[in-house]
Order: C-alpha cells, then sequence, then structure tokens
C-alpha cells in the first residue's frame, strides 16, 4: 500500500513523502521509535530507479560531456568538440542546486521529527496546493541548459531545501522556483526531476549511516514486503 501512494505520488507535485507519513500516521503503522523513515527512503529508491530509467538519455549524455570537458573540449579520439556542451553545462547546474541541501544537515534530525505531526503535513499540503495555483499563472520562461544561470541553480537549490519538510512538494516547489526564475516549463520539469537524484543518494547515505553507525530504529523492515513496496 505504501508503495503505491509513493509510486502514484512521487510523480505528480502533491508530495509523495508527506501523503506517506498522513498515512502512516493515521492507520498507526508506525512510530517515530519503530523507524518509518527508513522504510519511506526505501521505497525512494524505486522513484530512483524510476527517474534513472526516465532521463537515461540525459544521464549519459552529461557523464559523455563532463568527460570532454575534462579532455579539454576533445572526443576520446582526439577531435575537438564544436558548438555548446549543453549536458555537461546542465550537470553543473544540478550539482550548484544541489549544494544547498547542505544547509539541512545541522537540523535534519529536527526536520524529521515533523514527518510524525499530522496537522504540520496538513498545513504544508495546502501550501503546496497555493504554490502550484501561483507557478500556473505565471508567465512562461525561455531558459534552458544553454542559458540557464549559477544563481537560478542556487535558487532552485535554496527552494529544495525549504521543501525537506512533510507536505511541500520537492518536484512542485523546485519546479515552481524554476518558472519563477524563467525556465522554459518542460525545462524546469526535467531539471527538477534530475536534480532528485543525487537528493535521493544523499537520503540513502543519511539514513544508511543512522542506521549502520548511530543504531538508529529501522522497524519491521523484511526483504520481500521491501522489495514488494520498491517494485
Amino acid at each position: 500500500l505504501l508503495g503505491l501512494v509513493q509510486g502514484i505520488a512521487e510523480f505528480l507535485p502533491i508530495s509523495s513523502s508527506g501523503h506517506l507519513s498522513i498515512l502512516q500516521n493515521l492507520f498507526h503503522m508506525s512510530t517515530a521509535e519503530d523507524g518509518h523513515l527508513f522504510f519511506d527512503v526505501l521505497l525512494h529508491l524505486g522513484t530512483l530507479i524510476s527517474i534513472c530509467v526516465c532521463y537515461w538519455g540525459d544521464i549519459v549524455a552529461m557523464v559523455r560531456e563532463v568527460f570532454i570537458v575534462l579532455r579539454g573540449g576533445r572526443r576520446a579520439d582526439g577531435t575537438p568538440v564544436q558548438g555548446n556542451l549543453g549536458a555537461a553545462r546542465l550537470f553543473m547546474m544540478i550539482v550548484v542546486g544541489t549544494l544547498p541541501l547542505f544547509l539541512v544537515l545541522p537540523i535534519n534530525d529536527k526536520v524529521e521529527e515533523l514527518y510524525y505531526i499530522t496537522p504540520f503535513i496538513g498545513v504544508t499540503l495546502l501550501l503546496t496546493g497555493c504554490m502550484l495555483f501561483v507557478s500556473d499563472k505565471m508567465t512562461p520562461g525561455k531558459r534552458t541548459e544553454k542559458n540557464m544561470r549559477f544563481r537560478d541553480a542556487l535558487v532552485i537549490g535554496l527552494c529544495q531545501c525549504v521543501a525537506t519538510l512533510p507536505g511541500l512538494s520537492r518536484s512542485g516547489t523546485t519546479i515552481t522556483a524554476g518558472c519563477f526564475v524563467g525556465l522554459d516549463r518542460k525545462f524546469a520539469v526535467r531539471y527538477s526531476f534530475l536534480m532528485s537524484i543525487p537528493a535521493i543518494l544523499g537520503s540513502l547515505v543519511l539514513e544508511l549511516k543512522g542506521v549502520v553507525l548511530d543504531g538508529e530504529p529501522v522497524g519491521d523492515v523484511t526483504l520481500v514486503p521491501t522489495l514488494l513496496g520498491v517494485l
């Protein structure tokens, strides 16, 4: 059930983590002591795989062009590359947009406590709805990876920081921020989901660190139900 909620809600700008927490809180599926956030992060592994499949072409292009840049603008056979390396530039924008997430690390424990406060999640879901309403009224921009600015990536990255609060949709917040700074609407969606790759990987690393090094609870997490949820 949780896997279905995650699978449906993740690719809509409605906060999948908020909906997972509401479901778990209302039906008493788990508590803070059970460590239900660890299972939620494992569900996001399914999201990560899905995003990598959907945007595999972009990922391959970024890796290829980053290596071209590292070789001084030349292909593996030594021939120079002409024109704008848009995918390499997109990679840099994702890196810049991800850096602000480090600001959340000192208060991560406080943020996690909010996942168990259902009324707070209700308020942030309303804020998500208001934000999407406003974004729909914005004049569409025209910037893509070829002319996106570093300050655009920083603004979107800071908004992604705020969206670590449960109930604030990460994709909805970053897409709205992208539209606000003048990105093309379709590119804003693409950039938002590509940005989620390092964000989800970071969450996985943090949760695994907590379990392995700090002995945090993992709850009743067993292999078959977890695989089913991820699938």
